[in-house]
């Protein structure tokens, strides 16, 4: 469950008299990358509590100076040091936290949950007890594999715990394989399993399996002043509303596409937008039916979408990009503006990746995931191929299998990778699905 409610010292300092503390120009603030904290998504800063913390700099008319630390320990160190003001991440709240930092802001509630998949026909088991004689895999030594543990000797054994010890897998691939049915069930945090549900609607993740545990941001204890004026703006209606807002984009709004099978390609049509496709894709060099398939990856020829990000229009531009590249962001969901600005995007793409990938058929996957994650990412890939062994040209097989370590944190904190968090899986799934379609079409359309 997500909440909000003010935490710390109240909106009084301990004399009783009010807060008289000025609020600083900028405010340092240090958080975490992950799904739901912080990352870069089409080179736009974007997480919970990052949003939320820029919110509160910029109504409060504070510069907001933003550090993400490798690990939670370091935040803290750095709080302790002075180093920073606030740590906007879910720090839980224990007795021994509250004796060496005051608690402050959000406050969210989580737990670990059963990811399992609804199958028809198939009752969703409901009760711990009902995991006697189950599978379920997690990672080993993590707190997951703990509670389950635990939870075995609390029931005299019978459940089946199995561990997946690769250091190429996390969370989140043990969850897409609940989902694809590669394996029966697994367990996570409840905050990870709500954003991960927002990918795959035909997951259940309502079963908790261990008490709720709340958490939420700090700062150090001389400056308890500062919690106060965040527990203060965080108790008004705006700051209130925002959050409801920012919780169900996050975490609540769907992030999953509908199939494509019930497209047939009659009169050789892919859409009714196969006129802009075929006089926009020569600028790049591009066939008509590539840009198609781009297209129906992004909206499914859905002119008026728009996404959990805020991407707009038929190619599900960013309205900052829009800017960027001088156009009226206002203007998106007109389909010729999308085309024309998805092109222009696509012409600089192929400029940066032009020497890094010389093959021109290759590159243009290079710039497909680009398209999708931002540049920084693949680069960042790039940047892993080389470093383990891959060939930093080629896609499939080789830089495409570092994208997707990009949602690992002993990959994303990697010296040589300077864009941190991505959902790998993602731009992985969006090049394959694309390139996909469009031997489909290839096959039902001539050129």
């Amino acid at each position: 469950m997500l909440g909000l409610m003010g935490c710390g010292r109240g909106q009084h300092g301990a004399d009783g008299e009010a807060n008289e503390y000025a609020l600083p120009d900028t405010l340092r603030v240090g958080t975490l990358y992950s799904p739901a904290s912080y990352f870069i998504y089409r080179d736009q800063p974007m997480g919970y509590d990052y949003s939320l913390a820029a919110e509160l700099a910029e109504e409060k008319g504070m510069v907001l100076d933003l550090t993400v630390a490798p690990s939670l320990t370091h935040a803290i160190e750095m709080l302790d040091s002075g180093l920073i003001d606030l740590i906007a991440y879910e720090i839980p709240i224990t007795y021994e936290s509250k004796e060496n930092m005051v608690h402050c802001g959000p406050v969210n509630e989580t737990s670990q949950v059963l990811v399992q998949p609804k199958i028809r026909g198939q009752e969703l088991i409901t009760d711990v007890t009902q995991l006697v004689g189950r599978d379920i895999y997690v990672e080993g030594g993590t707190r997951y594999y703990h509670r389950l543990i635990n939870l075995n000797e609390e029931l005299g054994g019978g459940i089946n715990i199995h561990t997946v010890d690769r250091d190429t897998l996390i969370t989140e691939d043990l969850i897409d394989m609940v989902a694809q049915g590669d394996i029966p069930l697994t367990v996570v945090d409840s905050d990870i399993a709500r954003i991960n549900k927002t990918y795959y609607p035909n997951l259940d993740i309502t079963m908790e399996v261990s008490f709720p545990q709340r958490t939420s941001w700090a700062v150090s204890k001389q400056k308890a002043w500062l919690a106060d004026s965040i527990n203060a703006w965080f108790s008004q209606d705006i700051p209130r509303q925002e959050n409801a807002e920012l919780l169900k984009r996050y975490f609540e709004r769907s992030k999953a596409l509908s199939p494509y099978e019930n497209l047939d390609f009659r009169g050789g049509v892919v859409s009714k937008y196969d006129h802009l496709f075929k006089h926009y894709a020569p600028q790049i060099g591009w066939d008509w039916r590539l840009l198609a398939a781009q297209s129906f990856a992004e909206s499914r020829f859905n002119p008026n979408v728009t996404s959990w990000a805020g991407a707009r229009g038929l190619m599900q531009i960013m309205p900052a990009t829009a800017r960027a590249y001088k156009a009226d962001p206002a203007k998106l969901s007109d389909p010729e503006t999308s085309v024309e600005v998805a092109v222009r995007i696509l012409a600089s793409l192929d400029k940066m990746f032009r020497e890094r990938v010389p093959d021109a058929t290759e590159r243009i996957k290079f710039m497909l995931a680009a398209y999708n994650s931002g540049p920084g990412h693949v680069l960042d890939a790039i940047a892993l191929a080389k470093k383990y062994g891959k060939n930093p040209q080629v896609w499939d097989g080789h830089v495409a299998e570092m994208i997707l370590l990009k949602a690992n944190p002993k990959y994303y904190n990697d010296p040589v990778v300077k864009f941190g968090y991505s959902r790998g899986r993602e731009t992985y799934g969006y090049v394959t699905k694309i390139m996909d379609f469009y031997t489909k079409v290839k096959q039902k359309i001539s050129e």
